[in-house]
C-alpha cells in the first residue's frame, strides 16, 4: 500500500500555508474594490436615471441623501441611501403628500461601514428639464472609501455643472 509520509504532508501543509499567507491580502483589496465598484455604479446609475426622467417628464427630478427612502436627510452622507423623485416646485425636499412628488426611485442604506460623502456640501442634486445640474457652483465631489480606510480602493464621483458623472479613480487629481 501506498501512501503520504508524515514529512511529505507537512510539506504540503507548508506550501498551503505560505500561499494563504501571500492570497488572502490581496484577495482582501478584490473585495473591497468591488464593493465599492458596485456602490459606485448604482449611484452613477441613479444619477443617470434621474437625469434622463428629468428630460422625459419636462420637469426637475431631484436625488438626496435618505435614510428611511421617503423623505431627503438634508445631510452630506449619501451612504444612508438616496431617493430619486420628481420635484416640480425644486425644493431639493421631497413632500410626500404630494401627488406630484412622486418617488421614482430608492437606494437601500449600504450594509457595513463604508462611507460616502459629498466634499461639497451637497445634500441633493436636482436636474432640470434640460439635463443640467442646478445650483452647482461648480464641479462636485463625492468621496466614496472604505472601513477601514485604504486609499487604493477609494472612489470619487464627479459631477459638472452640464450633470454629467464621472468616476475619477483614487490617485486622480479631483478625488480627495
Amino acid at each position: 500500500m501506498t501512501g503520504f509520509t508524515a514529512i511529505e504532508l507537512m510539506v504540503v501543509l507548508a506550501i498551503v500555508a505560505i500561499l494563504m499567507v501571500v492570497a488572502v491580502p490581496s484577495f482582501s483589496l478584490l473585495i473591497q474594490r468591488n464593493r465599492l465598484a458596485t456602490q459606485t455604479n448604482a449611484f452613477i446609475g441613479d444619477l443617470q436615471f434621474a437625469r434622463a426622467e428629468a428630460i422625459k417628464q419636462g420637469l426637475p427630478v431631484t436625488i438626496c441623501a435618505s435614510s428611511d427612502g421617503s423623505t431627503c436627510l438634508g445631510t452630506t452622507t449619501w451612504g444612508t441611501g438616496w431617493i430619486v423623485f420628481a420635484d416640480p416646485d425644486n425644493s431639493k425636499t421631497r413632500d410626500a403628500t404630494k401627488v406630484a412628488e412622486a418617488l421614482l426611485r430608492r437606494q437601500a442604506p449600504w450594509p457595513g461601514s463604508d462611507t460616502f460623502v459629498a466634499s461639497n456640501s451637497i445634500a441633493a442634486i436636482t436636474y432640470s428639464r434640460d439635463g443640467f445640474a442646478l445650483g452647482l457652483t461648480g464641479t462636485i465631489t463625492l468621496a466614496m472609501r472604505t472601513n477601514p480606510a485604504n486609499a487604493q480602493t477609494t472612489r470619487c464621483v464627479t459631477l459638472s455643472l452640464v450633470g454629467r458623472p464621472q468616476v475619477v479613480s483614487p490617485n486622480g487629481s479631483n478625488c480627495t
